[in-house]
């Protein structure tokens, strides 16, 4: 299983939220491309990235930042928010970034997300984040009506490899991972699942790299130093 650390950006900043609240944000690093590089140093080969305002408003405000860790470490980087049409993937892909997540397109907007896998393959990822069974849009700010069910057997249909799950209430609030919920999404579809929200301990990392999960998104709890980020690469693999 790879491992994931996550940086999360709002106003250039590294940043966590708890349970998806704008209001209660903490900032972690005030250059991201820091804590980039020591996630690279501590063993990681993958880096997980969401702009935070850009989910929220659309656009890419922390473009410059996400292209500056692309540029600047050997890291697989991946990113999701505000990605909405064509060019702004192709603006990431450029910029070195190896993997897109569509997450409000992939509900609001169908047709671009079958071309975006149609033509990037797997340079696309589906982001799901899970709220009181539905998946959540807009920054978690709206719920799209559509069960998390709906939305995989959808995008396994299209033809898309990697599916991001995220359990809302368990994001940033250390509570560990939703091990149930990522057991059966791998029992049921063929794509390639990622665990993400409330991995919080080694026992989440080592239970979920059992399930045979294909990645775990770990946040908060390697800001906090609750997960040394290389004994979970290592127990990961």
């Amino acid at each position: 299983m790879n491992i994931f650390p996550a940086i999360d950006l709002v106003g250039g900043k590294a940043v966590r939220l708890f349970k998806g609240d704008y209001a209660r944000m903490t900032v972690y690093d005030d250059d991201p491309l820091n804590a980039a590089r020591r996630f690279e140093a501590a063993g990681a080969g993958y880096l997980h990235m969401v702009d935070l305002e850009g989910a929220r408003d659309g656009g890419t405000p922390n473009f410059e930042v996400v292209r500056r860790v692309a540029q600047h470490t050997g890291l697989f980087v991946e990113i999701g928010g505000g990605i909405r049409d064509m060019a702004v993937i192709e603006k990431y892909l450029d910029a070195g970034v190896k993997r897109v997540i569509l997450g409000t397109a992939a509900i609001a907007d169908e047709a671009f997300s079958r071309a975006a896998i149609q033509r990037y393959g797997e340079a696309i990822a589906l982001g799901a984040d899970v709220k009181d069974g539905e998946v959540a849009i807009r920054g978690w700010l709206e719920l799209s009506g559509m069960t998390l069910d709906a939305f995989c057997e959808k995008y396994q249909a299209m033809g898309a490899r990697t599916v991001i799950c995220t359990d809302v209430s368990r994001d940033g609030a250390m509570q560990g991972a939703n091990r149930a919920l990522y057991a059966e999404l791998q029992r049921k579809y063929r794509m390639d699942i990622v665990a993400s929200g409330g991995v919080s301990t080694l026992e989440d990392v080592k239970a979920l790299s059992a399930l045979g999960l294909y990645g775990a998104i770990i946040g908060k709890a390697v800001y906090t130093g609750d997960i040394d980020l290389k004994e979970a690469i290592e127990v990961a693999q």
